[in-house]
């Protein structure tokens, strides 16, 4: 077989994964893209972490392949693929200053990632990336959280994989310093061009980064996409409910374009399927103050830049949020009002089962 030049595809086939009687991976089937960064996504249980490590060698999956870059990696060793893994305890040597630490990663060098530059070479370009030139002879404990961050990144990128797993290892971070980096971190990843593959349960850390996002739930992928694509056109309650808030109301389509919910008529996509589904709103797609729907304010939530507004539609409560300007100045709990929902803001989503 010729050889093939590393660009960091990864193929997931059928993965299964058990604990005892404990489905934790359930039928996972993904193909990453080389050079894209993917995320993914889901609540504390859900298998992520556990497809990242059978991914990265450190589990064994009871059945199914694993391919990287072509090749079948499913029982391979960590150090025999072409990847390296960046935890949410970084694992610093706090005896060992940051070029030590990070030179510490070309230990772990294999037919994968041979260079003819020197360590020190190698050493200097991986701290330029995650711009810590001047921090090589500090110790760990001088470093902030952040900057031991970047140096677990550094030794794991000095080895040049085609693939770089990261979990969750923006976690232990306050939430100001995670915002930054992540923007660092998805800039990082389009320099340097080698395919992320990254685990958060954090929807807001995904949406920032990822080229594309993979939704689990209960050891399964749920959906594959776009962040815009999961949060505008959700494939399942579960998935609508997780990214996002969402007002979901059980209602039927009556006719093409017409949906019914909460004793009301709204304007549904003409796709949309005849019968009953759950009707899907995002709360910034509903207006107030215009419309032909009567609605009364039950209650206002400040949330910043933004007004979170639970209404009375009929029998049911929806969520509204409004910009929090001179036009939302004048509304109170307990105000009669109208609604209107945007054109084509209303989901009609199957009922779940």
């Amino acid at each position: 077989m010729p050889a093939v030049e590393l660009d960091g595809a990864v193929t997931l086939k059928n993965l299964f994964k058990s604990y005892g009687d404990r489905v934790v991976v359930n039928d996972v089937s993904l193909e990453v893209r080389a050079g894209e960064f993917f995320s993914m996504l889901g609540p504390s249980g859900c298998g992520k972490t556990t497809t990242l490590r059978m991914i990265g060698g450190f589990e064994q999956p009871d059945s199914g392949t694993i391919n990287i870059d072509y090749r079948d990696v499913t029982r391979d060793e960590p150090e025999e693929r072409p990847l390296n893994t960046v935890f949410q305890n970084y694992s610093l040597f706090p005896h060992l200053n940051v070029k030590e630490n990070v030179k510490f990663g070309l230990r772990f060098e294999n037919s994968f990632n041979k260079s003819a530059k020197s360590e020190d070479q190698r050493v200097a370009e991986a701290l330029e990336l995650v711009q810590l030139a001047s921090f090589g002879e500090r110790r760990v404990h001088q470093l902030s959280g952040g900057e031991q961050q970047r140096v677990a990144l550094a030794r794991a990128l000095i080895l040049e994989p085609s693939v770089l797993l990261l979990d969750e290892p923006l976690g232990a971070l306050d939430a100001q310093l995670r915002a930054r980096l992540q923007i660092e971190l998805a800039t990082l990843q389009r320099q340097i061009g080698i395919t992320f593959i990254y685990v958060t349960h954090d929807q807001h850390e995904a949406f920032t980064m990822s080229d594309r996002i993979g939704v689990m739930r209960e050891g399964r992928l749920m959906q594959v996409g776009a962040p815009r694509e999961l949060y505008e056109m959700p494939n399942s309650v579960e998935v609508a409910q997780f990214v996002g808030a969402a007002n979901l109301i059980v209602g039927r389509v009556t006719q093409r374009g017409v949906a019914e919910f909460a004793g009301e008529k709204f304007v549904a996509p003409d796709s949309a399927p005849l019968g009953d589904g759950m009707m899907m709103i995002r709360p910034e797609r509903i207006r107030i103050g215009t419309g032909s729907h009567n609605a009364v304010i039950e209650r206002i939530t400040f949330a910043g830049s933004s007004l979170r507004i639970a209404l009375k539609l009929g029998n049911a409560t929806i969520n509204a949020e409004v910009p929090n300007d001179e036009t939302s100045a004048s509304l109170v709990a307990g105000q009669a009002t109208t609604i209107d929902v945007l054109p084509d803001a209303v989901r009609v989503l199957p009922l779940a089962k």
